[in-house]
Formats: structure tokens, C-alpha cells, sequence
């Protein structure tokens, strides 16, 4: 039996190891994640644990990342195949013809909420219009981790609040409470999130313009790249397919193959051989213009190996961490310090947050919490929308903000952005935590049982 001090010590260790060799020594989390599981597996050797639940910890772990791996791959072959198509060239040009470079950070904020919100997928959202988006910002001169941050910042407001998200259909399954009065109860934070991110944006925004370079992207654009109306049919395909909430893989599939449809309808010359490069090695622009080609350069399943390769050992980590018994440790130690409302809020974020570091997994940072505070919610009187919320405000939109979480390796690798790079300018999801905190300590937006009463809340 692992006690709460060996499980704190081990996991302060392993958080600094990762922590030290990416911030610090500023290399990819693969090897320092190796070496946190080698001191997983050492300490559990010293303490006799078997083999045999060690390796079914890893590979429990690894197991429920399946589908999301699957998924990494078919956004390879997508992303590659519609700029091969012409399909992602064309949003740039539509683009660069309907935004204004004063509001352009603005812009990507909203448009990426909305469309999260719609199709309730923060993954197909920076897929694809969040790609556009970064190349229409290249074109007005901005960093690129701060068009990321816009693109990420709208795709997790949608993939928070539509009632179309896994995580929205999670977090109150779990509290056992209605999606639609969870939804109406994020409104509390999501909406001053929303408020002050959007100004934030366009203040960051300010004084860049960059109105020339948009006519010379278009003009390069439509000299090398199909560019239709007609090359937007796999976005429609993917958007309807999403809205009828048919699973993720075979959306993705139809995505594909709508974009190869539409590619042979344009470029009846291009051969399969070809095609299947494209798909596994990626799309090469040879538009002669750097900026562009640097762009559209991109895709493909071999684009995503090594963040599937990092996904399988941070799982792997996590379900070591689980099956240890590490994990049940430290929420017990946590629980023990809740007394008051303000604490319970603070603990729970704090779990969520903590469990997306530890395990890098979006879902679990949702369940666990969720599971281990329930009842401290009822002990205190408080509703548990309260609790529901705060698993989506310190769960689902802290992922992306972890380099060897899911979502932050997923979007690193779509957007071509590291995830420290980008952390800083995810206004929207470092806001969220705050602002639930806030709420939690002031009692400002909690809702309470009738028959209960806020004795302190701090």
C-alpha cells in the first residue's frame, strides 16, 4: 500500500523532472515522461508490486487513448487531402476578403466559438477553419502562437458550452445533474470569460495590419491552388455529419473522402500514388512564395507519429499513476482539507487541473473529480451544477494547455505551434479556473439547497 507522503513525494518528482526538461531545458516531454515512468516502475519494484499490475496499469491507460490516436492519424490524412483539394487555400481567400485586419484576433475568437459551438468539437474546429486562420495571420504579421491562442481560446468556449460535446455531456453525467441547466450555470463564468477575452484579444490585436500582404497571399493562392465554392463541400460534409452528432471517426472518413472526391473533380491528372503520398507524408507546396509554402506544407499521418508516440507514454504514465494507487492517494489527501464551500470549489479545480497534468487525459480530469466531491457538494448544501461546472471550467479547457496532455498534443501538432508557445495567449482557458475560483471564495453565482445555508465562504 502506497502511503498519501510517498505518493506526494512521487508525484513531485516526476512533475519536477517533466516540468524542469520542458520549461527549462526546452525539449519535447517524450524522454523526461520515460523517465517519470521509470521511477514509477522502480519505486513500485521496491515496494514488490507485480509485474503484471504494473504493465495492466500502462495499458489501461494506453487502451482508453485509443480512439483519440485514431483520430490524431485521420486529422492527419484529412488536413493533407483538403489542402490538396483546395478546400483549406479557399477559406484563406474567403478569408482575406471578409475580415478586417483591425479586428482580426477578435475575429478568430468568434468565429471559432461559434463554429465550436455548433458542431461541438474543439479537435475539427482548429482542424480546419483554425488552420485558415492561421495562415490569414501570417499574412497581417502575426505570431503565430498568438492566432493559435485565438483559434484555441474560441474552439474550447464551443467544445465547453455546446450541448453537441462530449465534455458538456460528460460533466453533468457525471454529477448527475440536467445538461441544460449545467449549460445555463456555466453562464456565470463562461460569460465574463468570453467578455474579457474578447477584449483582450483586440487589444493585443491592436496596430498590426498587415492589407498588402492579404492581396499578394490571395493573388499566389489563386495562381497555385484550386480555389471554389464548390471546394468547400467537404467542410459542409463534416459540419452536417457533426451537428447530426454521427461519431467522430466515420465524420472524419466522409471528410476524407468528400476532399479526394473533390481533388480528382480538379486534378483529374493526379495519380493514386500520389494521393496516398500525400496522405501519408503530407502536402508539399511548391508555390515558390516561403510564407505560403511554409503554410500549406503540412499533414499527412506521418505528421502525426510523434505526438502519438507522446500520447502513448503519457497515458501509459497516467495509468501507472492510477493502478498504484497514487492517484486515489492524493484526492484523499485533498478531500481531507475541505471544510467550506470556497475550499471545495478550490479543491476540485485544483484536482482537475491537477489530473490533466498528471494523466493527460481531458476525460479523466472530468470523472475523477467528479466522483471524489460529489457528496462533499451535498454535505454542503451546494447543487451539484456547481460541481459540474467547475469540472468543465478546470477540466475541459486546461488540457489544451498541457504539452503531453491529449489536446495540448493534438494542437501543437495541427496548428504547428508548441504548446508553451501558445499557452500564454489561451486567454479564454486561463481564464475559466480563475473566475471559478473567484465565484467559489466570494459565493458569488453558487446555488444552494433550499434547506442549506452558506455558512462561510472561504
Amino acid at each position: 500500500m502506497i502511503t498519501k507522503r510517498a505518493s506526494i513525494i512521487l508525484t513531485a518528482l516526476i512533475f519536477f523532472c517533466i516540468g524542469f526538461s520542458v520549461i527549462r531545458l526546452q525539449v519535447m516531454p517524450h524522454i523526461p515522461i520515460l523517465f517519470g515512468i521509470v521511477i514509477l516502475l522502480a519505486f513500485g519494484f521496491i515496494k514488490k508490486i507485480p509485474w503484471s499490475v504494473m504493465e495492466n496499469g500502462m495499458r489501461n491507460g494506453i487502451s482508453a487513448g485509443l480512439p483519440s490516436i485514431f483520430i490524431f492519424l485521420l486529422v492527419g490524412a484529412l488536413i493533407s487531402v483538403w489542402i490538396a483539394a483546395g478546400t483549406i487555400p479557399t477559406l484563406m481567400v474567403y478569408g482575406f476578403q471578409m475580415v478586417s485586419p483591425k479586428i482580426f484576433l477578435p475575429t478568430v475568437f468568434i468565429v471559432c466559438s461559434i463554429i465550436g459551438t455548433s458542431i461541438g468539437s474543439a479537435f475539427t474546429t482548429a482542424a480546419t477553419v483554425g488552420i485558415a486562420f492561421m495562415g490569414m495571420g501570417s499574412a497581417l504579421g502575426y505570431d503565430a502562437a498568438l492566432v493559435a491562442g485565438a483559434v484555441i481560446s474560441g474552439s474550447f468556449f464551443g467544445d465547453k458550452m455546446s450541448p453537441l460535446s462530449d465534455t458538456t455531456n460528460l460533466a453533468p453525467a457525471v454529477s448527475k445533474v440536467d445538461m441544460f441547466d449545467h449549460i445555463r450555470n456555466m453562464l456565470w463564468t463562461t460569460v465574463p470569460a468570453f467578455i474579457i477575452s474578447l477584449v483582450i484579444f483586440y487589444i493585443l490585436g491592436k496596430g498590426t495590419s498587415g492589407q498588402l500582404q492579404f492581396a499578394s497571399f490571395t493573388e499566389t493562392l489563386q495562381e497555385h491552388a484550386t480555389i471554389s465554392i464548390i471546394t468547400l463541400l467537404p467542410v459542409l460534409v463534416l459540419f452536417v455529419l457533426a451537428v447530426k452528432k454521427v461519431p467522430a471517426v466515420p465524420t472524419l472518413l466522409a471528410g476524407i473522402i468528400s476532399g479526394i472526391i473533390i481533388l480528382f473533380i480538379f486534378t483529374p491528372n493526379t495519380s493514386l500514388t500520389n494521393l496516398i503520398n500525400i496522405m501519408q507524408n503530407g502536402y508539399v507546396s511548391h508555390t515558390g512564395v516561403k510564407d505560403i509554402d511554409s503554410l500549406l506544407t503540412r499533414g499527412g499521418l506521418q505528421s502525426m507519429l510523434m505526438s502519438v508516440a507522446l500520447i502513448f507514454l503519457s497515458l501509459g504514465m497516467g495509468g501507472l499513476l492510477q493502478e498504484m494507487g497514487i492517484i486515489k492517494q492524493l484526492m484523499a489527501a485533498i478531500s481531507s482539507f475541505v471544510t467550506t464551500s470556497g475550499r471545495l470549489i478550490f479543491s476540485t479545480a485544483a484536482t482537475a487541473i491537477g489530473v490533466n497534468f498528471l494523466l493527460g487525459e481531458q476525460y479523466l480530469s472530468i470523472i475523477l473529480p467528479g466522483q471524489a466531491f460529489a457528496e462533499k457538494y451535498d454535505e454542503l448544501g451546494l447543487k451539484r451544477r456547481n460541481l459540474s461546472r467547475v469540472l468543465e471550467d478546470a477540466g475541459t479547457v486546461i488540457n489544451p494547455l498541457v504539452p503531453w496532455g491529449v489536446s495540448g498534443v493534438f494542437l501543437a501538432s495541427v496548428l504547428n505551434v508548441p504548446t508553451m508557445s501558445y499557452l500564454p495567449y489561451t486567454v479564454f482557458c486561463l481564464l475559466c479556473p480563475i473566475i471559478t475560483l473567484f465565484v467559489g471564495f466570494t459565493g458569488f453565482g453558487l446555488s444552494w439547497e433550499k434547506e442549506h445555508k452558506e455558512k462561510s465562504a472561504a
